[in-house]
């Protein structure tokens, strides 16, 4: 998750440095990212304290949503090389 965030903050740095047009659409993504982010972090912070009857289904939800961000990430991230 700390790789997730230095590139989410790679993100915003390069929409500081973008036209105004651009900046909207960093946003956007941005944004998105995040929330789906916290969505993983949700997920994970379940995993943790699921007992052992539960941990098997909440480790797939929170991998799904694990594979979700980092998807959305790389789409975002090629839009805007």
């Amino acid at each position: 998750m700390k790789e997730i965030n230095a590139e989410i903050d790679k993100l915003e740095a390069k929409a500081q440095h973008s036209s105004a047009e651009l900046k909207e659409k960093y946003r956007d993504e941005i944004q998105q990212l995040k929330a789906k982010k916290a969505e993983a972090d949700k997920k994970l912070d379940e995993v943790k304290h699921a007992s052992e009857e539960a941990w098997g289904e909440l480790r797939q939800g929170a991998e799904e949503a694990f594979d979700s961000m980092k998807k959305a990430f790389r789409a975002a991230w090629d839009k805007y090389k």
